[in-house]
């Protein structure tokens, strides 16, 4: 099932309306759709790099706007999806993203944003636990902001080579990067 939605994201990224198709991508993905619009903003880069920052743009300000449903999700309705959250597997990863906002605040929605992890999960969990509104936005914008304009960076400047080995090392790398911002946050902590 995820290889079709995979595969129908890429060949939307050539349709006449693929900034439109990216931006509803992005929007849903940050509340409830599990295609990344990395898997579409990528394609779209690396076939109109002079666009690729305002693709960029797209996906942030759409992810952002989806976050925010995911947000008003959490905050009014979580109750009710709880059942649904265990069905799909996803309530351990609500319970991390809930424990994660008590101890982190800011800085786990900031890192939800720009890593591999479930954006959408953390998005509901910060309504559910009533994270203060204004730094969820601010968050939620440099954490998005920054992943999607790497992604649109990286093709743009390095090509198709770049596409090839984002898409098959992506979680790593997204590991990886976030390894790096908890060690920080960590340090930070100690100080």
């Amino acid at each position: 099932m995820f290889r079709r939605l995979y595969e129908a994201v890429v060949r939307a990224s050539g349709h006449r309306r693929a900034p439109s198709i990216l931006g509803l991508l992005a929007f849903s993905e940050s509340s409830f759709f599990p295609i990344p619009p990395d898997v579409m903003l990528a394609p779209m880069a690396l076939a109109r790099p002079q666009r690729a920052w305002w693709f960029a743009t797209i996906c942030t300000l759409a992810s952002i706007a989806g976050g925010v449903l995911g947000y008003l999700i959490g905050a009014v309705f979580l109750e009710a999806l709880l059942p649904w959250l265990k069905d799909l597997g996803y309530v351990h990863a609500y319970e991390t993203a809930r424990d994660w906002f008590e101890v982190y605040g800011f800085w786990a929605i900031l890192l939800a944003g720009f890593s591999p992890i479930p954006y959408k999960i953390f998005t509901v969990a910060a309504g559910a636990v009533a994270m203060p509104f204004l730094p969820f936005l601010v968050g939620s914008a440099v954490g998005r902001g920054a992943r999607f304009f790497l992604v649109a960076g990286l093709v743009r400047w390095l090509g198709p080579v770049f596409e090839q080995r984002l898409l098959k090392y992506i979680d790593w790398i997204g590991w990886a990067i976030v390894a790096v911002i908890v060690i920080v946050i960590a340090v930070l902590q100690l100080r």
